[in-house]
């Protein structure tokens, strides 16, 4: 099913973690870069547009800056990210430009996707570099960004720039073939495929221990669950093998392959579900919570039962079941006030054309 689910990949985001840019001693590795790098000058002059998703700027600062390990103040490693952008985009410019290409630095903040007037620039600008046969290098604006509104890490920034564009690939590239099951153990397997992410295969992904990155598998499959319900496929790969990247395009059997949903959700609702930190819950009932989930209806008033924060009408909300569950995101018709005073008309709390469950 492979060739099914990757037929007429055009556009491709590929995120390369700090793990497959660094060298033994945590230091960016130019060679390694190098043959990354001729892959996706490869793909680009057989006219794919490709989204370079990168990490390896604090990696790269530490190493300026003689830390030994990841610090965990915000000030120092923002200080890390600062002096090691520079260092990344200039090898990064050096080695595309031997291939004839340009490249056009990105810097995003969770802000800057959330808000709906910058999110719909971000993406013109994007597309905008694409046409002009330049590859976008991304990475989140680690210098500036705060705890509340950072992406978590570039799994997730990833994620959040397939499903902007929309991509219609995303591949990351680590340090291991893929997924793998019963990892460490004799009988450990790499997944080729998953078709659906569920509790087992939450449990199967880990963090990671590497002293430079964050994440880890857990990530990867967060990164998963936004991709696949955006209709995207995403493969997970060894970035460290050869020539992967073709070999993913012409759909060989390597890493591990996610299927997207059918139907996958159109740019308004993506922007909904994925790219806000909701500000407030409100609670429904068990008959509420079967309309939303299986009738596609609106949420009305009667069948909320309790309304969390303080969140103005217009602004992103989280619907969560009676066990507190969350089951939806959607845009509130009305604020925290006029709901918790049940002033509000029988009009719909989330219009369903506004309304995503998850």
């Amino acid at each position: 099913m492979r060739s099914e689910w990757l037929k007429g990949v055009n556009r491709v985001v590929v995120k390369l973690g700090t793990g497959v840019l660094t060298d033994a001693s945590k230091q960016l590795d130019p060679a390694q870069m190098g043959q990354l790098v001729a892959q996706f000058a490869a793909q680009r002059q057989a006219g794919r547009e490709l989204v370079l998703v990168s990490s390896g700027a604090v990696g790269a600062g530490m190493g300026a800056l003689g830390y030994q390990k990841r610090p965990t103040e915000v000030a120092e490693q923002q200080a890390c990210a600062a002096v090691g952008q520079c260092r990344l985009m200039a090898i990064y410019e050096e080695l595309f430009a031997k291939s004839g290409l340009r490249v056009a630095q990105v810097l995003l903040t969770h802000e800057d996707l959330q808000n709906r007037e910058r999110h719909r620039n971000a993406r013109n600008t994007l597309l905008t570099l694409l046409h002009r046969g330049v590859v976008p290098v991304i990475n989140e604006n680690d210098a500036v960004s705060t705890t509340e509104l950072k992406f978590g890490d570039n799994d997730r920034l990833s994620a959040l720039v397939a499903a902007l564009l929309p991509a219609d690939l995303l591949v990351i590239l680590t340090t291991v073939d893929g997924v793998v099951e019963h990892f460490g153990k004799p009988n450990a397997r790499t997944l080729p495929a998953v078709e659906k992410i569920d509790d087992a295969l939450e449990r199967m992904a880990g963090g990671t221990d590497s002293p430079t990155a964050v994440g880890g598998m857990r990530s990867k499959i967060q990164a998963a669950r936004i991709v696949v319900r955006s209709g995207i496929p995403l493969v997970i790969a060894s970035g460290r093998k050869p020539n992967v990247l073709a070999q993913v395009l012409a759909s060989a059997e390597e890493g591990t392959l996610f299927r997207p949903q059918s139907g996958g959700l159109r740019g308004h609702k993506r922007w909904i579900a994925f790219f806000n930190h909701p500000r407030g819950r409100v609670f429904v009932d068990a008959g509420a919570e079967e309309a939303l989930r299986h009738k596609g209806r609106s949420l009305l008033p009667p069948g909320v039962t309790r309304c969390e924060g303080e969140f103005l009408a217009g602004e992103v909300i989280s619907v969560c079941n009676p066990q507190g569950i969350e089951i939806a995101r959607g845009i509130s018709g009305f604020s925290a006030a006029e709901i918790r005073a049940w002033t509000t008309p029988r009009s719909e709390v989330v219009h369903r054309d506004d309304l995503v469950v998850l």
